[in-house]
């Protein structure tokens, strides 16, 4: 017997069978046209074409992952891709695989992660097949999160530091010139050890000022207005030292602030050093 009718299918039906399976969109619309809009039906049809074999593991949350970093002659580049457990991070596959992606952002410099997954990996699958491909040969839910990309100028220095092995990595850009990468990479690393939020106290919200005056002033209540003043000044003060990378004390050397590091590699080198920009990140960030 017949159905009476065809249920309809909709862009959310669709979008939510692409999200369980990892299948491309029209193929998830055909899936569900033949499936007269059962979404159960529509995965047995998509795993049985071959498609969908891993349906049951692109639903398992990615918690674990490697954060790759790659050069390439015109750009630099961080590439998050993520799996369900650590041990599979840990997998040679998995590692290559990061490497390859990373280095694939560097040198193809794509405009944004969507146009990423459908470039091809030398000239054969998408990168968004090899990924596929990986999760049925590991047996695990595999994605690529998110990438950055700088574009290399001949007037700046680029640090990439990676630290836990890729769980956190940074990139420092340091305008002055090129040939400080040595600089660059130091204070990579000192990012990725003390997680600054901001590049320099101009760059605080206004908000997260107005909350921290708030806490300072609520510390000291029962004191002259003049010296309640002063106090909040300092806590204002402290609490911009410790969020902001330029009033950080520096890891390898504490006498020195990184503001005051960097006018020091100004004095010797004879021109001006400064930080244009940083990145940090973490997995699952």
């Amino acid at each position: 017997m017949k159905r009476a009718m065809m249920s309809k299918v909709t862009a959310e039906m669709v979008k939510e069978l692409r999200e369980r399976t990892g299948v491309g969109m029209s193929k998830c619309k055909e899936a569900l046209d033949q499936a007269n809009g059962d979404m159960e039906a529509a995965i047995d049809i998509l795993r049985k074409s071959g498609m969908a074999s891993a349906v049951k593991k692109e639903g398992r949350e990615t918690k674990e992952g490697i954060i790759g970093s790659a050069e390439s002659p015109n750009a630099v580049a961080l590439v998050e891709v993520n799996a369900e457990t650590d041990f599979v991070t840990q997998n040679e596959r998995f590692k290559q695989f990061v490497k390859d992606v990373s280095l694939e952002v560097a040198t193809s410099k794509p405009a944004n992660l969507e146009a990423f997954l459908k470039h091809s990996m030398a000239g054969k699958m998408s990168v968004d097949e090899c990924r596929s491909e990986l999760v049925q040969s590991l047996g695990e839910n595999i994605q690529v999160k998110r990438f950055v990309l700088f574009n290399k100028s001949a007037d700046v220095s680029y640090g990439l530091y990676s630290h836990m092995g890729g769980k956190i990595a940074v990139i420092v850009e340091l305008t002055g010139g090129n040939g400080n990468e040595a600089l660059a990479r130091d204070i990579a690393m000192h990012v990725a050890a003390e997680a600054p939020e901001f590049l320099s106290p101009e760059e605080i919200p206004a908000e997260v000022r107005a909350r921290e005056a708030d806490i300072a002033k609520s510390q000291v209540q029962g004191k002259p207005e003049a010296m309640i003043e002063k106090i909040v000044e300092g806590k204002l003060k402290a609490f911009s030292d410790q969020v902001c990378l330029l009033g950080q004390k520096y890891i390898k050397d504490n006498s020195l602030s990184i503001a005051q590091l960097l006018e020091k590699e100004s004095k010797r080198l004879g021109k001006t050093i400064a930080i244009r920009s940083f990145v940090r990140w973490k997995i699952g960030g």
